[in-house]
């Protein structure tokens, strides 16, 4: 997947992209990410890339013809009219991220984010230059790199052959529609905290019904509106109609080894 990010601090980036996982992606040809700094596309000699809002208004607005001009260059040629190549603003005002809109994403060959700033952009940019809208949450940032990098990170974990093990990605929070539930590593005991006995009996389908049970649990007490949009067994359903309020009380204290 190629993506490109049009922002007006490209110096913001290279910290996170050029480590962990998203390095070894790159590094192995499954991602390619370049940074645009809009700046580089502004007209005149001082490259005002924002302007004061017609009819008044606190802050300054993003111009339209720099956001233009660097997604022509950046596409050169390849969809003038942006239809087959998603051109992503990420405002407060788009849709909220989501793990389904991360797979929906990570299925193009190219993606073109657009950073905002200040108080937003000349509105046709909206109507004439995006394809798409996209939010990280109800709450405000003060631009939207930090969105970029989000988006980048929970698009590329979808691509095949990133995460190394196969079903990796399927297997985080979210992708199954659930949380995650605990995990537990060496050693066995600690500070009188014990593993659970299941996790160290050996047999495969206890444990991958214990880790179910713990992940309908836990999503129950936390986010039980994921449930309903989560495509449930019969057993999962026996299960979820065991749970009392203590099984609630008990599942707060999940995070604490032998809670």
């Amino acid at each position: 997947m190629k993506v490109d990010i049009l922002t007006l601090f490209p110096e913001m980036f290279p910290g996170y992209l050029n480590r962990s996982m998203l390095q070894r992606a790159q590094n192995a040809g499954f991602l390619q990410v370049k940074l645009h700094n809009i700046r580089d596309y502004a007209r005149g000699k001082h490259r005002v890339t924002d302007e004061a809002p017609y009819g008044g208004g606190g802050g300054m607005v993003l111009k339209p013809q720099p956001l233009f001009a660097a997604v022509e260059s950046v596409l050169d040629g390849e969809d003038i009219a942006f239809k087959s190549i998603p051109v992503i603003l990420l405002t407060p005002q788009g849709r909220t991220f989501s793990q389904d809109i991360a797979e929906e994403l990570a299925g193009e060959e190219r993606l073109v984010l657009i950073c905002g700033r200040y108080e937003g952009v000349d509105e046709r940019v909206r109507e004439h230059l995006a394809t798409d809208e996209i939010s990280i949450g109800d709450y405000v940032l003060t631009g939207g790199e930090l969105a970029a990098m989000v988006i980048v990170d929970a698009v590329t974990r979808q691509i095949p052959g990133v995460l190394g093990a196969e079903g990796a990605a399927e297997r985080d929070s979210y992708a199954t529609g659930l949380l995650e539930g605990p995990q537990y590593t060496r050693p066995e005991v600690f500070r009188g905290w014990a593993v659970p006995e299941v996790l160290l009996s050996g047999h495969a389908a206890r444990i991958e019904d214990w880790k179910r049970q713990q992940a309908l649990r836990r999503t129950w007490r936390r986010r039980p509106e994921l449930l309903l949009k989560t495509s449930l067994s019969e057993e999962d359903k026996r299960f979820l109609d065991t749970l009392t309020p203590e099984d609630v009380l008990k599942a707060g204290n999940e995070d604490v080894p032998g809670g």
